[in-house]
């Protein structure tokens, strides 16, 4: 534990007193996380040493690639789709004309796959490419009047694969279970930062 600051002394400069503050702060935060994972292993909910199949991110991972493939497998077999042809032509539909580097950001997908997505797209006419009016090296890609017919055969399949997926759930556990993946997503992005 870091020793204590003290914080009465009479030459404090703002500097030292940001420090302290500074230590102050990083102290709660490792009290906070030694409280939390003291009592998660008292109630038995995280596990104390590491098995694969009781590791959350593990699990996490297994369930979305399941649910991804099954997804893909529909796609491919009825649309001639990857799942990352089918994200581009969703993000398109739902936030209009994207250079890659925003559909990137946007679809958490990297470049390469995203560069593959789109040229395939474009070579069946799905998308167009127009000039970014914002950046001239780059292009702008959106829905061509195929790739919208595309969608709105696309969307309503979505939604029936995503009902049949969660069918066994309570309705307002998936309210639930939406508001726990939105801060697993929060807990994940800030330790990138």
């Amino acid at each position: 534990m870091p020793e204590r600051p003290d914080l009465c002394a009479p030459q404090q400069t703002v500097s030292q007193v940001r420090c302290v503050t500074g230590s102050i702060a990083k102290f709660a935060i490792e009290i906070s996380r030694s409280c939390n994972e003291l009592m998660w292993e008292q109630k038995g909910i995280m596990p104390t040493t590491l098995k694969l199949d009781e590791f959350l991110p593990y699990r996490l991972s297994i369930v979305s690639n399941l649910v991804s493939d099954t997804i893909a497998d529909a796609y491919r077999a009825l649309f001639g789709l990857k799942i990352s042809e089918w994200r581009l032509v969703a993000v398109l539909a739902e936030d209009g004309a994207m250079s890659q580097q925003a559909l990137c950001g946007r679809t958490h997908m990297d470049k390469v796959t995203v560069s593959r997505a789109a040229i395939a797209l474009a070579d069946r006419k799905l998308v167009e490419r127009a000039p970014n009016p914002d950046d001239q090296r780059s292009h702008l890609l959106e829905l061509s009047e195929e790739g919208w017919r595309l969608y709105e055969q696309i969307a309503p399949e979505a939604l029936q694969m995503e009902r049949r997926i969660f069918a066994n759930i309570d309705p307002a556990e998936l309210v639930k279970f939406r508001e726990m993946l939105d801060r697993i997503q929060a807990g994940a992005e800030a330790l990138r930062e």
